[in-house]
């Protein structure tokens, strides 16, 4: 005897269908996610680059009027007022860094980025105070105060550096 073909049901083919068509949006929705990652983490490194190039520039445009001024081509009150308005904006620059989002991988640099920013503002008050007073020990103590910066900026370097090698969206 010889056995009739077996005629594949509608109901099984709807199965392997739908079965298809969730496959299919799976890889479309983490395609998409991946890239929306992408993106996110692009976005996050270009802010972070500008926040990092603007306060180069800011603090560069105020160590040359320091120099000026250490020089004799500014006088005491000009270089108190210019030093307050840097102040002024190495503060904002400080409230940039928390309007990022970063990868959790950045998060630790990023820390030490601003960790490393607001040790510079305590340094360049302090170099203020001594511009005002003229008293020897808040410059040196200003000084301290910045080679921590610097170190908290080697840190975040450091970290940001590790964590681009080994991100992963």
């Amino acid at each position: 005897m010889k056995k009739k073909p077996v005629k594949p049901s509608k109901k099984g083919l709807y199965i392997v269908v739908a079965i298809g068509i969730v496959i299919i949006g799976l890889v479309i929705g983490v395609s998409y996610y991946i890239d929306q990652a992408k993106i996110s983490g692009q976005r996050f490194g270009t802010s972070l680059e500008q926040i990092q190039s603007d306060l180069e520039k800011l603090t560069s445009d105020y160590d040359s009027k320091f120099t000026i001024w250490k020089e004799g081509g500014l006088t005491k009150q000009e270089i108190l007022e210019i030093s307050q308005n840097y102040l002024t904006e190495l503060e904002k620059t400080i409230q940039r860094y928390d309007k990022l989002t970063p990868p959790q991988a950045f998060t630790s640099a990023v820390e030490l980025f601003k960790r490393s920013t607001q040790t510079q503002l305590e340094s360049d008050k302090l170099l203020k105070r001594w511009i005002e007073t003229g008293d020897n020990s808040t410059k040196l103590r200003s000084d301290e105060i910045m080679q921590q910066s610097f170190e908290y900026e080697t840190s975040a370097l450091a970290s940001y550096n590790t964590a681009k090698r080994g991100y992963t969206p």
